[in-house]
């Protein structure tokens, strides 16, 4: 037991259905092996890219319920509450199974972006429509899907404090998750800086950036 409250197999759970590699599925579906083409990720843009936006779509919805889900039902299941703590611990080891899916060998997972709003949706419902507003409208102006998943990410924590007036946990939380979304956009920051990130719908000549 963790704290006397959550059983060790909630936290396998919650990691297992993480690593549930839907945009490798997806793409072995199609004939394709998604981690040798595009960008080499396995996330929704990859997939929107290779495969077109109703595969891109079906992914990023399905990463997203990855992290909702063990959110939400894990901590009823055994009778805690959800939330805070016991929720957001189950939900970030689901965003760590997506980045690193044990059914992969821990390789070649998503970013997290997808899972992570997953995960603040039930957390957060109005920051996590915030981020993700601010996502779209990003997307929108610049056409960068990884910058709109950057900004998304800076959105999340502010929504969270501006909402509750004060630095609470939960917050602190959604700022530690935004650091880590940047960690896992470091190639696509570096080519944002030199001006090569390939834009949605642009040259494929131009180096794919990632996003969930």
């Amino acid at each position: 037991m963790i704290g006397l409250e959550l059983p060790l197999w909630t936290l396998g759970a919650a990691y297992l259905a993480g690593s549930f590699p839907t945009a490798y599925l997806v793409g072995k579906a199609n004939g394709v092996d998604l981690r040798t083409v595009g960008s080499g990720n396995l996330g929704a843009t990859n997939v929107y890219r290779t495969l077109g936006w109703q595969w891109g779509l079906l992914v990023y919805l399905v990463d997203g319920l990855k992290g909702l889900l063990p959110t939400v039902l894990l901590p009823g299941a055994v009778g805690v509450a959800g939330g805070w703590p016991w929720g957001v611990l189950l939900g970030v080891l689901a965003i760590v199974g997506h980045v690193k899916p044990i059914f992969l060998m821990g390789k070649g997972g998503g970013k997290g972006v997808a899972t992570a709003s997953g995960v603040f949706f039930a957390l957060a419902p109005v920051a996590g429509a915030c981020a993700l507003l601010a996502f779209a409208l990003t997307v929108a102006a610049t056409r960068y899907v990884s910058l709109g998943s950057l900004i998304g990410a800076l959105v999340l924590p502010v929504a969270m404090m501006a909402q509750a007036r004060a630095i609470t946990p939960l917050s602190l939380v959604g700022a530690g998750i935004a650091a880590f979304v940047f960690y896992t956009h470091r190639d696509n920051i570096r080519r944002l800086m030199r001006g090569n990130e390939r834009k949605l719908g642009g040259d494929k000549s131009v180096q794919e950036g990632g996003m969930t």
